[in-house]
């Protein structure tokens, strides 16, 4: 019983880990009128001193610029489920993806499930201008992290 208890805690802790920020900070007010009109209503959640830019910021196309990647985010939601496609440059399957205010940043969490993608996960986070997400790809096929970034599509 002791070894499923220590066993808890260090899966707790990974937990921590990889919802833990990484070396970058970003927030700043969005200015009136920049929302899109095409996502579900967000009420928000955090007192005015820590709010974090309207989730339907994250609404658009999105590329990554050292490879061509494109992440699409159609839609967010109340609940904090968002709809997303990702294209290399074909179609990989998108198994979750999930936005969430936290410390007056706007996080987009996106977790990949196809061939060559057993779990590969972006932990991104919206720049203040609202033109970059910036973040870590986790690399499940080789286990390692990268730092990137994605671009607003114009």
């Amino acid at each position: 019983m002791a070894l499923w208890w220590i066993a808890g805690l260090a899966l707790a802790a990974s937990i921590g880990f990889w919802l833990k920020p990484r070396n970058q900070t970003v927030s700043a007010p969005v200015p009136a009128g920049n929302s899109p009109t095409n996502t579900a209503a967000v009420a928000p959640t955090e007192t005015p001193s820590t709010t974090a830019p309207a989730p339907e910021r994250l609404v658009g196309g999105w590329i990554r610029p050292d490879g061509g990647y494109l992440l699409e985010i159609r839609a967010v939601h109340a609940d904090g489920r968002a709809e997303a496609a990702y294209f290399n440059p074909r179609s990989i399957n998108v198994a979750k993806a999930e936005w969430k205010r936290e410390s007056g940043q706007l996080r987009l969490f996106v977790e990949l499930r196809d061939v060559n993608y057993p779990g590969s996960t972006y932990r991104l986070a919206l720049s203040p201008d609202g033109q970059q997400l910036i973040g870590i790809y986790h690399q499940a096929v080789q286990g390692q992290d990268f730092e990137v970034q994605f671009a607003r599509e114009r």
